[in-house]
């Protein structure tokens, strides 16, 4: 579906500050939301299957070996692991999992258990699955697709223009190439960005209308979440009615994909969070995210209802497929779901937990990064010692889950 408005349209929209002109706006990206896509929602959740010393230079992410920050620690899970966690999800409500592992690619023995866990997800849950484990090939692309994963994410991160900014040794059009991997395997994409990493609203705009050059099944939006000792340390948080805009411009911009809220939402949004779903958000990313913490499952749930969304389970595995399987290329009949009644809490069922199940590595040496740049730290760090969740020696602002 091509853009609503013009880069010149968007540009402008951008640059509306009234916060009524914001609710206009946002009420023009709801109606567009709701013509494509109706009542239903495409709830996600995540497992940090594989963390910490990832070679690449992202300026956004503490698990850089560039990075001064602790490095998140954990090796790759067993497939009865990621199946512990895919029960967890589903039974918060989540509609699809994914499988997540740091660095540009995988070894063969750690593929083999992204695979092996994938077939038990399919088995066990009615959970879609997805996965996010670096660049690839078709031939490990239909690998994937052999073992019931759907859905592959990669982002594109930023704006051509400004990526050199955000990363040196993983080159955009890399992740170009990935993408269309993926596509040609015949699997569907997940391909969004991190807005607030410095770029420009016109980068923004640039951005979002490569976005839709792509034409993504789906398109996760992050919000840096600054973590410190990384090259983007020292950022402020994104104003919330600045991110609720340009949600709303990237929904007028990409009116055929399904929009997730996922890194940084927590932080950035805030008391808006609830309009931000309105400005044309799909689903959230329940749970936690790759090294933070995120929200409780009825809290997400409740700002989908109170909207007078659905965000019960559908039998959508076999033949009947809802939205977010778009290309329709699943069949066969739906897994008996476990789970009866949905969880309110995570302490409620086995949750990947980053402030338990991740260790935090100190640094002796952290190399000059690629590009010249320092590695930046804020002036004040806020520590919320009455959550027992809480990491050791984090506060609220986390490395990104992008």
């Amino acid at each position: 579906m091509p853009p609503l408005i013009s880069q010149e349209e968007a540009l402008r929209l951008g640059q509306v500050e009234d916060h009524a002109e914001i609710e206009a706006l946002i009420e023009r990206a709801w109606q567009v939301r709701v013509e494509r896509f109706g009542d239903s929602t495409d709830m996600c959740s995540l497992v940090n299957a594989k963390s910490g010393g990832c070679a690449e230079d992202c300026g956004f992410c503490a698990q850089s070996r560039f990075a001064e920050a602790d490095t998140p620690m954990h090796a790759m899970m067993t497939p009865d692991q990621i199946l512990e966690h895919a029960r967890a999800a589903e039974a918060a409500g989540a509609h699809r999992f994914c499988m997540v592992t740091q660095g540009q690619g995988l070894s063969k023995r750690d593929l083999q258990n992204v695979l092996d866990g994938a077939r038990l997800v399919a088995e066990h849950t009615n959970l879609k699955r997805c996965a996010s484990i670096g660049h690839m090939s078709v031939e490990r692309a239909k690998q994937l697709k052999e073992a019931g994963i759907q859905r592959v994410h990669h982002n594109v991160e930023t704006a051509e223009s400004y990526y050199p900014e955000v990363s040196t040794t993983v080159r955009y059009e890399g992740r170009l190439r990935t993408i269309a991997a993926v596509e040609e395997a015949g699997l569907e994409t997940c391909v969004g960005g991190i807005l607030n990493l410095g770029e420009s609203p016109e980068q923004r705009v640039e951005m979002a209308f490569e976005l839709a050059k792509i034409d993504p099944t789906s398109v996760p939006i992050n919000m840096l979440n600054p973590r410190p000792g990384t090259k983007f340390g020292d950022r402020e948080y994104m104003d919330p009615w600045e991110a609720v805009k340009w949600i709303a411009i990237f929904r007028l911009i990409l009116p055929g994909a399904l929009f997730r809220l996922c890194g940084g939402r927590v932080e950035n949004l805030g008391e808006l969070h609830a309009l931000a779903v309105k400005a044309g958000i799909n689903g959230v990313m329940m749970g936690n995210f790759l090294t933070t913490l995120g929200s409780e499952p009825d809290d997400d749930r409740a700002m989908f209802e109170e909207l007078g969304l659905n965000v019960a389970r559908q039998p959508d595995n076999g033949a009947n497929p809802r939205p977010d399987n778009r290309s329709g290329w699943l069949d066969g009949d739906t897994p008996r779901t476990p789970v009866d009644d949905l969880i309110d809490s995570q302490e409620e069922a086995n949750f990947w937990n980053p402030a338990v199940q991740l260790r935090h590595r100190k640094k002796t040496s952290v190399p000059p990064r690629p590009d010249g740049s320092e590695n930046t730290f804020p002036d004040v760090v806020q520590v919320d010692a009455r959550d027992p969740r809480t990491p050791e020696g984090e506060g609220s602002r986390g490395s990104q889950a992008a």
